[in-house]
């Protein structure tokens, strides 16, 4: 079965270890949550599966379908279907948005081949229409300027136009109003499928109230500690983290 597979994955930066023994299976076609306290490694992990210079891997393998992406380049780990949605985009001033995602999807053609003017346009304004983004954003430069919401829509306007085998959403829910929330929302929702995982790491449970997650994991300094359903992220809502201090140590 497809996958993105992650086994005893050790991280750590500046000599300070962040993730340790972490083990966790995405199959395609299911939508998974992590969970955890501040601190306890979840953005570190989407961090080190994006490739990020910052990190040391110092133990384990994480494959797409059973090529290993660890110690690959961004742009390489990209090709092999993982896209990053950042909990805090950065601006790019002087590049629109229309150029930077065209420029992505040249970089996937085939030599020789680009792509198409008109059927790109297309495509674009109709998932730019479901996240209810304004056409005149495609002029406007790269989060130059945006609210988090609309920051956040450009996030998922980019992973819905590269179609990706796999996408990790780095609390995607931060910064967003209950409006830009429910549009985001719906915009992943779109893009769940057969052939696709989708990993969604938050600190709460409002956002897997309009994305339902098939697993939730809970993290807890830097491995995967405690697995389970939906109902996992509600009692860890209304209890808290501090039971799972118990539950580790038992």
């Amino acid at each position: 079965m497809s996958s993105l597979k992650i086994e005893n994955l050790s991280a750590s930066i500046e000599g300070k270890v962040i993730l340790e023994n972490l083990n966790l299976d995405l199959p395609a076609g299911e939508v998974h949550a992590i969970m955890g306290p501040n601190g306890s490694g979840k953005s570190t992990l989407s961090k080190v599966l994006a490739g990020h210079p910052d990190y040391l891997v110092t133990e384990g393998s994480a494959k797409i379908d059973g090529t290993e992406l660890l110690g690959l380049a961004p742009d390489e780990i990209s090709r092999l279907g993982l896209f990053l949605a950042f909990q805090y985009p950065i601006e790019v001033p002087g590049v629109s948005i229309a150029n930077f995602i065209r420029s992505a999807l040249q970089a996937r053609m085939p030599a020789g081949e680009n792509v198409k003017a008109v059927d790109y346009y297309k495509k674009l304004y109709e998932k730019m229409d479901e996240l209810g983004m304004d056409r005149k954003f495609t002029s406007r430069s790269l989060n130059a300027g945006f609210s988090g919401g609309e920051k956040k829509r450009c996030e998922i306007l980019q992973m819905s136009m590269l179609d990706p085998r796999y996408c990790i959403l780095d609390e995607t829910d931060s910064g967003l109003d209950i409006d830009a929330l429910r549009e985001v929302s719906v915009g992943v929702n779109q893009m769940r499928c057969s052939e696709r995982g989708i990993l969604v790491i938050t600190h709460y449970q409002r956002l897997l109230e309009y994305i339902v997650p098939d697993k939730v994991h809970v993290m807890w300094e830097g491995k995967i500690v405690l697995s389970g359903d939906k109902e996992l992220a509600a009692e860890l809502e209304s209890k808290g983290y501090d039971w799972i201090r118990a539950e580790v140590a038992a």
